[in-house]
């Protein structure tokens, strides 16, 4: 069996380092827990940036996985299949829309919602061909490729990977004069995280959102709720958006939405929205396979439960109590988040959050840093209250 040292080394001669991942190494998990190839256990409490909100090796999603590729797993878009029909009509009816476009990754979907963004503003709102707007906000992240990084605020995303795509007007996050400011004729679309993940677990100021929706509705405005990392369940609704009643005109979904199991994303939107596509305008091979359908449909099936909703509401409030204890009190400087998810802001003083991170790791706890000095927080929504007590505990540790 290789090492640890040996996988790394292998990797980083071999693959594009465009990660910076922690030293570990999994082979295998179940539930909130990891193991290395070493045979080391690590309490995992990042869960694929949301990808595993239901964790590892869930039974129920590994079982609907197992029944289809025994079936069918790809048929393409040229022809029907059996599990299609279903898994648009069940999402879009957990979304209270009519209609779904579904891809496969995060940023494709992004990609999707700016494409018809654009293509409903030229057709419906009759804006000039060409002159389509869509108003982003600062530190947002909706993933990597071309169009996206054009309206990136982050150095690191953007740089290099020009010429850009115009077409977006970037503005302050959380400010609703400066998004007032912004929305003009031209503008087709308001594109937001309801909560910046990567930005460090950023929650606008009450009332943001509502005040996105009002002024988007009078203004005749598509407001589209990036939900990949925030929806299906993460902060205690099944949409972030729900904190504040507010029901965005799209929802862009991903991550969880497969169940860390296959990607799979989507666009849910109503028909008067989504309804301007027409076959050839766009698609994607393994956009709505069979497999991606079936995982996602027992997706839908376990949030209508509730019971995961109820889990991170009710572990969310403990971890935040508990997180605000160590506020003020030592190297811990700002907590914020919702649900089962926090962003904890440490003094650069003490280190950094890699620094953290890795001293984490040491002692079985795995997290991950982002902009500096800062971690995110957000275990599978299946943890066990036991279990994030222990990586508490460890945490405390760290800091003292």
């Amino acid at each position: 069996m290789s090492t640890t040292q040996d996988q790394i080394r292998a990797a980083d001669a071999h693959s594009a380092h465009n990660y910076h991942p922690l030293p570990v190494v999994i082979a295998s998990a179940e539930g909130a827990w990891v193991t290395d190839v070493e045979g080391e256990r690590y309490l995992d409490m990042l869960a694929g940036y949301s990808a595993l909100n239901f964790g590892h090796g869930n039974r129920r999603l590994l079982d609907a996985a197992r029944d289809q590729l025994e079936r069918v797993t790809l048929t393409s878009r040229a022809f029907h299949h059996d599990r299609f029909a279903d898994f648009c009509t069940q999402l879009a009816a957990m979304c209270g829309k009519d209609m779904v476009l579904p891809m496969n990754t995060g940023a494709e979907a992004v990609e999707t919602a700016v494409k018809t963004a654009r293509k409903w503003g030229y057709r419906v709102k009759g804006v000039p061909e060409g002159r389509a707007k869509i108003v982003v906000a600062e530190n947002n992240f909706h993933g990597r490729t071309t169009t996206i990084v054009s309206f990136s605020t982050d150095p690191e995303a953007r740089a290099d990977y020009g010429p850009y795509t115009p077409g977006f007007e970037i503005v302050p996050y959380g400010d609703l004069d400066a998004l007032r400011a912004a929305v003009d004729d031209d503008t087709v679309a308001v594109l937001l995280e309801p909560i910046q993940g990567e930005a460090g677990v950023l929650v606008p100021p009450p009332g943001y959102l509502a005040g996105v929706r009002e002024l988007t509705a009078a203004r005749g405005v598509l407001f589209m709720a990036d939900e990949i990392q925030s929806g299906l369940g993460r902060t205690g609704r099944t949409f972030a958006c729900e904190h504040e009643g507010v029901v965005p005109d799209v929802y862009i979904l991903g991550k969880a939405l497969g169940g860390g199991v296959v990607p799979v994303s989507a666009v849910v939107a109503d028909r008067d929205v989504l309804g301007v596509f027409h076959p050839g305008e766009h698609g994607s091979t393994f956009g709505g396979n069979p497999l991606a359908c079936a995982v996602g449909l027992e997706v839908v099936a376990m949030l209508r439960t509730g019971e995961f909703q109820q889990r991170a509401t009710e572990l969310g409030d403990h971890l935040h109590a508990e997180l605000g204890l160590l506020t003020g009190n030592g190297p811990v400087r700002e907590v914020r988040g919702r649900g089962l998810w926090a962003g904890v802001d440490i003094d650069p003083s003490y280190g950094t959050g890699r620094e953290l991170s890795e001293k984490l790791m040491a002692r079985g706890v795995l997290v991950k840093d982002t902009h500096g000095s800062t971690i995110r927080i957000a275990p599978p929504l299946v943890i066990s209250k036991e279990d994030l007590d222990w990586g508490l505990d460890q945490l405390r540790a760290v800091l003292t």
